[in-house]
C-alpha cells in the first residue's frame, strides 16, 4: 500500500482480476503416411502451411502420387490452413517409439489426426488409441474404397491384421470369407468417448502429383479440410456435414439411401453423390455406440475445445490460496467463456442459465478437499445437436381451413 504524505490527486493502476479464457484452435491436422519422396524427413513431424510447401519438401520431379500427398492436397483445397506431416515407410506401422503418431502426440496444436489410405485393423486401432489417450483430438478413419455388401461395415473387424496400404490391397473390397458363415467385419472398433469418425466410400479425382492420372483418394484429408472450413465459417459446434467436397470428380462407389440406412446407425459416415450438388458429406457421427451422448462429431469436438481451453487458460489458479475469492474468480471466468459460446450458438437454451452451469463453492470444496490441495469445479453444458433427421408432415386439408400454431 503506497503512503500519501502531501495533498494531491493520485492515479493508480489496478488489476481488474478478470482473466479471459481464449478458445484453442480446432483445425490443425496431423497426417501420417508415405510421402512421394520416401526419404524426406522420415519419421519427423513437419509443419506444412500450404500445398506448395509440401511439394518443395516431399515431392521430387519424377515422384509418383501417394495417398498422403492426395490427402494433404485435399486438406488445403477444402479449407485447411495448417497441418503436420510425418513421412513413414509405406508398409510400416503408423505408431511406434518416436515415429508416426507418436511424433504427433507432443504437438498440442493438433486437433485432428489421420493416416490416409490405411484401412487395416492395426492402423485404425492406433489412431483411436492415440486420440483416446490424449483426449484433445479426434481421429478420421478411412473405410475400404469399395465393399460388395455394406453389411460388412456394420461389424467390427476381429484381430489385428498386419498394416496394409491401398497399393497392396488393390481395388478389392471385403476379404474373402473364412470358411462358412458371414464375412469378417470391416468396421473399426467402437470409441466409447466418440474420439473417432469413419468415412465411406473413397473419392475419385486427379492425382495431386500427376494430374494426368485419375486416382482413388482416401477421404480423410478432404474431411480434415472440411472440418477446418466449417470451424472457420460457422464454428466447431456446427456438424461438418452437408458440405460439398472440393476437387472431386466422383466416388469409388455410389450409395443409395437404403444402404445408408444400414451404415448410419453404426457410425459409418457416408459420402453421397447428388445430381445437383455433387459429392457431399452426408453423415456426422462418431464411432461411439448409437445410444451414447458422444455419437455426434460436433459435440465431441466442441467438448474437446472447451476442455482444453479451460485447462490452458486457468493455469494461473495453481498454488493460489484455496478459498472463496479464488472460487468466485473461477466461476466468473469460466462462466464468461461459456456465455460467449452460448451467444455464438454453440450451446442450447434460450438463456445462459439454460445452457450451462458452473459451480465452485464450499459445497464442491469441503475441508477435506481443500486439505488435499484440490479445487473442484463442476460444469454442466448443453451442446447443440445437429438436425440429422428433418421431417415434414404433409397432409390434405379442406379449402379455407387454417392450422392454429401455439
Amino acid at each position: 500500500m503506497p503512503s500519501y504524505l502531501s495533498p494531491g490527486v493520485y492515479v493508480e493502476e489496478i488489476d481488474s482480476g478478470t482473466r479471459p479464457i481464449e478458445a484453442v484452435g480446432t483445425s490443425t491436422a496431423g497426417f501420417v503416411g508415405a510421402a512421394p519422396n520416401p526419404d524426406a524427413f522420415l519419421d519427423e513431424a513437419v509443419a506444412i502451411n500450404n500445398w506448395s510447401e509440401f511439394q518443395r519438401k516431399y515431392i521430387r520431379r519424377d515422384d509418383k502420387g501417394t495417398d498422403l500427398a492426395n490427402a494433404v492436397y485435399g486438406f488445403f483445397n477444402n479449407g485447411g490452413s495448417r497441418c503436420y506431416v510425418v513421412n513413414t515407410k509405406a508398409d510400416g506401422a503408423i505408431a511406434g517409439k518416436g515415429r508416426g503418431l507418436d511424433a504427433l502426440a507432443a504437438i498440442d496444436e493438433i486437433a485432428i489426426i489421420a493416416a490416409p489410405g490405411r484401412t487395416d485393423v492395426a492402423s485404425h486401432s492406433a489412431l483411436l488409441d492415440a486420440a483416446e489417450s490424449l483426449k484433445d483430438r479426434v481421429a478420421i478413419l478411412d473405410a475400404p474404397p469399395r465393399v460388395d455388401d455394406v453389411e460388412v461395415l456394420t461389424r467390427a473387424a476381429e484381430g489385428a491384421a498386419p498394416p496394409t496400404t491401398p497399393a497392396a490391397e488393390g481395388d478389392t473390397t471385403s476379404p474373402p470369407p473364412r470358411g462358412k458363415g458371414p464375412k469378417p467385419g470391416l468396421r473399426p472398433r467402437d470409441s466409447d468417448g466418440g474420439y473417432g469418425a469413419c468415412y465411406f466410400p473413397w473419392l475419385t479425382g486427379r492425382d495431386a502429383v500427376n494430374p494426368d492420372t485419375v486416382a482413388q483418394i482416401p477421404p480423410s484429408g478432404h474431411m480434415a479440410g472440411i472440418y477446418a472450413r466449417t470451424d472457420s465459417e460457422r464454428g466447431v459446434h456446427k456438424a461438418p456435414a452437408n458440405v460439398t467436397i472440393r476437387g472431386v470428380d466422383g466416388l469409388t462407389q455410389m450409395l443409395t439411401r437404403g444402404e445408408q440406412d444400414v451404415l448410419n446407425p453404426v457410425g459409418i459416415n457416408c459420402i453421397r453423390f447428388f445430381a445437383r450438388e455433387g459429392a457431399r458429406v452426408w453423415g456426422a457421427r462418431t464411432l461411439a455406440p448409437s445410444a451414447s451422448n458422444w455419437r455426434y462429431l460436433n459435440v465431441r469436438r466442441l467438448f474437446n475445445m472447451i476442455e482444453e481451453s479451460i485447462a490452458i487458460s486457468t493455469r494461473w489458479v495453481v498454488f493460489e490460496p484455496n478459498a472463496t475469492p479464488l472460487w468466485k474468480d473461477i466461476q466468473r471466468d469460466v462462466g464468461a467463456f461459456l456465455t460467449l459460446l452460448w451467444r455464438q450458438g454453440a450451446l442450447a437454451g434460450a438463456r445462459p442459465e439454460d445452457a450451462f452451469f458452473v459451480k465452485c463453492d464450499a459445497e464442491t470444496n469441503p475441508p477435506e478437499v481443500v486439505d488435499a490441495g484440490q479445487v473442484v469445479v463442476v460444469i454442466g453444458i448443453a451442446p447443440v445437436k445437429p438436425a440429422e433427421f428433418v421431417i415434414f408432415r404433409i397432409g390434405q386439408t379442406a379449402v379455407g381451413s387454417t392450422v392454429e400454431t401455439a
